[in-house]
């Protein structure tokens, strides 16, 4: 599993924008919901956070993804625990 196919699977199940607005951090300067949305894909593991910090409509600073433990919310592991899971479920018809 790679970033490739993790955004190939995030834009087949509609996480894609969200992952773009996380990476640009435009997400924490939006409505509450969609923080709280791309607070609860970060956690799951459908998205990941950006190479840079950005910090949320309150002030408070959001980490960039090399600033958090692997295997962490936000790390690529994180995601790509996610998404092996994803895939598998699939493959059983889940």
């Amino acid at each position: 599993m790679n970033k490739e196919t993790i955004t190939k699977l995030q834009k087949q199940y509609g996480v894609h924008d969200m992952q773009l607005r996380i990476i640009d951090g435009s997400i924490w300067s939006m409505e509450g919901s969609m923080g709280r949305s791309a607070m609860d894909a970060l956690e799951s593991g459908a998205c990941y956070l950006g190479n840079r910090h950005t910090f949320d409509y309150w002030g408070n600073r959001i980490p960039a993804i090399s600033e958090v433990e692997e295997g962490s919310v936000g790390s690529m592991q994180n995601s790509i625990n996610y998404w092996d899971n994803v895939i598998e479920y699939d493959d059983i018809g889940i």
